[in-house]
């Protein structure tokens, strides 16, 4: 039972830091080596310099709720995973997870969201710029974020509390 238990928790940790990275990143967006977008700047490294000079991004309604979409899912798990720990220590034995596991399932959806209206709507994001630009590696994290949030929350759903 111990194992199952670091096994649930380790998987919870890391889909927080993979939420945490692909949230706050700075690579949703890739145009070349030197500038990327994530989700609140974008960046352009100036080689004379070696710096990052850093822009406000789109003002676009789909931007905005891209960026609400990867808060929520980060605060989704966070709060899953805080109800968790509650849980753990003051629930009753027999009892399941169930808010747990509803929380976890919202961020997973959340996630989803997040990057289905961003791959439908990046051409709107970045208008002025050329179009040979690719996925980078945060917009990859949140669709592994989704996958790995949606079979905890069924994990916790189904676990119950034991001696």
């Amino acid at each position: 039972m111990s194992f199952l238990l670091f096994g649930v928790t380790t998987l919870h940790v890391i889909i927080l830091v993979i939420l945490f990275v692909a949230t706050l990143d700075n690579s949703w967006w890739v145009f070349s080596q030197d500038e990327t977008v994530n989700l609140w700047y974008d960046c352009l490294l100036d080689n004379n310099t070696n710096v990052w000079l850093c822009s406000s991004v789109s003002n676009n309604e789909w931007f905005h709720a891209v960026q609400a979409l990867m808060v929520l899912a980060v605060l989704f798990s966070s709060f899953s995973f805080m109800l968790f720990m509650c849980q753990l220590y003051m629930m009753e034995k027999g009892g399941l997870f169930y808010a747990t596991g509803i929380l976890q399932i919202l961020s997973s959806l959340a996630a989803f969201s997040g990057a289905v209206i961003y791959a439908n709507h990046v051409t709107e994001f970045h208008p002025n710029r050329e179009k040979t630009g690719y996925f980078g590696h945060c917009f990859v994290l949140a669709w592994v974020a989704f996958p790995l949030s949606m079979v905890s929350g069924i994990m916790y759903i189904h676990l119950r509390k034991r001696e």
